[in-house]
């Protein structure tokens, strides 16, 4: 069969114009959407571009997310030395500082009052301001603590009117204050008074496990994760900034980071730790370590700063969906639960709503970030990651969850298996 040499002439034409029509469209297209020197890279299997070191994800809401982990259980057990006894005495004592410290203080309480064979009486909650006092009730469930304890001591709600405030000795506890501790220093106290008040100091605020603290007291375990929740209002209020948080994202899921402007501004927070590390992270610094880690521009993210500042702003233009609390909180709630600047209420709702998200960022060290991941790990949320600077375009996320979690040192390993 012969071949007609134009037919040949007009497919080739054909198949070149083809080919830079190809070659200017994926030009222009890359041009479009990002201008200067640029490239791709293969991230978690979702196609990306870099931009001045940061990862913009080109397809919907990608991301490192990792899925809720619900192997771990309960694994502490009361056994019959651990019931309760007949009290012969009251221990009281006050939830200061904030839900980070009240897990720690309703645990060494418990422990005291337990050791002791005494009766424990409901704490009241102090701010930080003097006479910045609230009750109980107003934020934690009472009834759930008084019934989740009753195995093992028996709580009251008031101190009863015929014991006197002078026949109370004040005793000065270390946290995760241990059993032999209390009959050696605490004891001979009560058993002079016949009732003591606890305070808690805390020597260190981590909360790693150590081959030193032997075997966890599982009186411990359920005082620290099984006595303290919130009461029925506030746990309303806080599910229901949750779900709109996760509304507001086209996955359905959120980024709680722990961000507090007057806190970096202190000196303390510029200095560096071990190696040379950083041991804050600002606003700019945050973003650039979460879009280097994958998260696109679309991400939904919460911050436990109080009102808004300008230093937040470079933040909410790399993720516009960035939000502090009084931009979720339902307007019928703002008088209560946002009149007071810095109020309990809000440090509640911080706490909480960083338990629940399906990513956690400490910009800030301390015993908020300590005391949340025990309770991620009790909630089965192992997505913690802790800044620092990614040195390369890119990084895996794996890379950075917290040691608490990637190394099975938190306390909270003691207490769930």
């Amino acid at each position: 069969m012969g071949v007609d040499l134009r037919q040949v002439v007009a497919g080739i034409l054909t198949i070149t114009m083809f080919v830079m029509l190809g070659q200017m469209l994926h030009r222009d297209y890359f041009d479009a959407q990002v201008q200067g020197d640029a490239h791709d890279i293969e991230f978690h299997g979702s196609k990306v571009s870099l931009e001045d070191g940061l990862v913009r994800s080109r397809e919907g809401n990608h991301g490192p997310w990792m899925e809720d982990s619900h192997d771990l259980k309960p694994c502490w057990s009361i056994s019959e030395s651990d019931e309760a006894v007949s009290s012969k005495g009251y221990v009281t004592f006050s939830l200061t500082n904030g839900p980070e410290y009240h897990v720690s203080q309703i645990t060494d309480a418990v422990m005291v009052a337990k050791h002791l064979g005494a009766t424990l009486v409901l704490p009241d909650i102090r701010g930080s301001k003097p006479g910045d006092e609230m009750n109980f009730e107003d934020i934690y469930d009472a009834d759930k603590l008084v019934k989740s304890l009753e195995s093992v001591l028996k709580v009251v709600k008031k101190l009863p009117s015929h014991v006197s405030l002078r026949d109370i000795a004040i005793v000065k506890v270390p946290t995760r204050v241990a059993e032999d501790y209390i009959k050696e220093h605490i004891n001979p106290i009560f058993k002079s008074k016949g009732n003591i008040r606890v305070t808690t100091y805390f020597p260190s605020v981590n909360l790693r496990k150590s081959s030193l603290d032997g075997e966890t007291d599982p009186v411990s375990c359920l005082a620290m994760f099984g006595s303290l929740e919130l009461q029925p209002g506030v746990n309303e209020l806080v599910e229901s900034m949750v779900q709109r948080l996760k509304s507001k994202s086209s996955g359905g899921r959120f980024i709680a980071i722990d961000l507090r402007v007057e806190i970096l501004e202190k000196k303390n927070c510029h200095e560096t730790g071990a190696g040379g590390s950083k041991t804050c992270y600002n606003a700019q610094e945050i973003a650039v370590f979460l879009r280097k880690l994958g998260f696109d521009g679309d991400t939904t993210i919460y911050l436990t700063q109080p009102r808004w500042d300008s230093s937040l702003n470079i933040l909410k233009d790399i993720f516009p969906k960035t939000f502090t609390k009084e931009a979720i909180m339902p307007a019928e709630k703002k008088s209560k639960y946002l009149e007071l600047e810095n109020s309990e209420y809000e440090n509640v709702i911080d706490f909480y709503i960083s338990s629940r998200s399906d990513v956690f960022v400490p910009a800030i060290p301390g015993l908020f970030y300590a005391n949340t991941v025990g309770k991620r790990i009790a909630l089965g949320k192992p997505q913690v990651l802790v800044p620092a600077e990614i040195s390369g375009t890119s990084g895996l996320s794996t890379d950075y969850i917290s040691p608490y979690i990637s190394k099975k040192n938190h306390l909270a390993y003691s207490c769930f298996c």
